[in-house]
This record gives structure tokens, C-alpha cells and sequence, in this order.
């Protein structure tokens, strides 16, 4: 089913995982205010211009994409989540960490902006 908006995918989850899609979506809000929330890749996503992250429900996690390639203090903190190319998945049996989420957006955000 293609989605049209944050809100038609976040109404097709589960709702505790819901929860925490809303939580990921708070958090970039918070951090890029002036991003744009929409739809790429049948996900939800957000861009500046161009989208800059993306984020998704899956059966054990949520993954955010793209990969932060350009701050080196988010890449080492976020190290335990990053998959071999480098996108983040976050257990659903675990505490989502909302600060680092914001840092990452905020990176990508800086590093989309750049190139």
C-alpha cells in the first residue's frame, strides 16, 4: 500500500510501535524545525529541499537511513545501532535514545545541506 503521508503510515503500525514512530518524529522536529515532513521510499521522511532522513517499522526495530558520513562524533555515538552500511536500527525491546536520534537528524540535515 503506498502511503501518502506521515500520518497514513504512522495509522498503519501497531500501536506501541506507533508511539515510538511518533517519538522519532518528535525528535527531528525538535531538532531541524523547519524541515518538511513527507513520503519517500514508502516512508516517512523528512527533507530540506531534498529529503535528508527517512525513517521505518519493522518487525524487531525502527531503522533510520541515510547514514551519517560527515559528523564523526554522531557516527561514534551512534556505533552500537549502525548496521554494515552504516544505517541505524533501533530494537523495539529497547529505550529509544531521543537524544541521539535529534543528534543524527541534525547531522544529516548539515551534511544534506552541504552537498
Amino acid at each position: 500500500m503506498p502511503f501518502t503521508s506521515h500520518s497514513e503510515y504512522l495509522d498503519a503500525q501497531p500501536v506501541t510501535v506507533r508511539a515510538r514512530l511518533q517519538q522519532v518524529q518528535r525528535g527531528v522536529e525538535d531538532k531541524v524545525p523547519d524541515a518538511v515532513r513527507t513520503v519517500s521510499y514508502n516512508m516517512p521522511a523528512f527533507r530540506l529541499g531534498r529529503t535528508f532522513f527517512y525513517f521505518a517499522a519493522f518487525k524487531h526495530h525502527i531503522g533510520v537511513y541515510p547514514p551519517v558520513t560527515a559528523d564523526a562524533s554522531v557516527i561514534e555515538a551512534s556505533a552500537a545501532y549502525r548496521g554494515p552500511k552504516g544505517n541505524l536500527s533501533f530494537p523495539h525491546a529497547e529505550e529509544l535514545p531521543l537524544e541521539l536520534i535529534g543528534r543524527v537528524a541534525e547531522a544529516l540535515a548539515i551534511q544534506y545541506r552541504a552537498s
